[in-house]
């Protein structure tokens, strides 16, 4: 079995997972795993899917056809997967809404070598005040050689210039 990372994106109404279910499944493709939500009125999602290696062009193609249905795909070969070398740490965190606070905190991850594993953000109104906050989760590929003592006290720091709480959590 050969393996593709896919993502998509159509205009949200009823049928779009089955459309593309059903494509996988004429050709003998076995979907993985995904991960899909609606937003702003569009279908988006990232599966990983398996398919017969005899069957991997006729699917790509029907894949590509989908967009017949408005449902407009992106096709990626999935890669080999690392050897864990990092430990997964689960991070929450909340404060008033403004521009370049993902930025900000990925720009740090980065700079230390952590990779987002998971990212799910929004903007809700506080409780009394009803302004914005931003909140996030994320989970984390932390590497094994990065002390959780320093990656804690650099968001922490960052954390107090933003304005934000931030909490880090072992998911182990």
């Amino acid at each position: 079995m050969d393996h593709l990372v896919l993502t998509v994106i159509a205009p949200d109404k009823p049928g779009q997972v089955e459309h593309i279910a059903q494509c996988i499944a004429e050709h003998g493709g076995n979907w993985l795993e995904s991960r899909m939500a609606r937003m702003a009125g569009q279908f988006a999602g990232i599966l990983r899917i398996g398919v017969p290696a005899e069957a991997y062009d006729a699917l790509v193609d029907a894949l590509q056809g989908l967009a017949t249905h408005g449902i407009r795909v992106l096709i990626a070969e999935s890669g080999i997967e690392q050897s864990c070398t990092w430990k997964p740490i689960a991070m929450e965190l909340v404060g008033n809404d403004r521009p370049g606070i993902v930025r900000d905190i990925t720009r740090l991850l980065s700079e230390q070598g952590v990779n987002l594993e998971r990212l799910v953000t929004d903007v809700r109104p506080a409780p009394m005040s009803g302004e914005p906050l931003f909140h996030a989760e994320a989970l984390l590929a932390v590497p094994l050689t990065l002390s959780l003592d320093v990656l804690q006290t650099r968001l922490e720091t960052l954390a107090d210039d933003l304005m934000v709480e931030l909490v880090l959590r072992s998911d182990s």
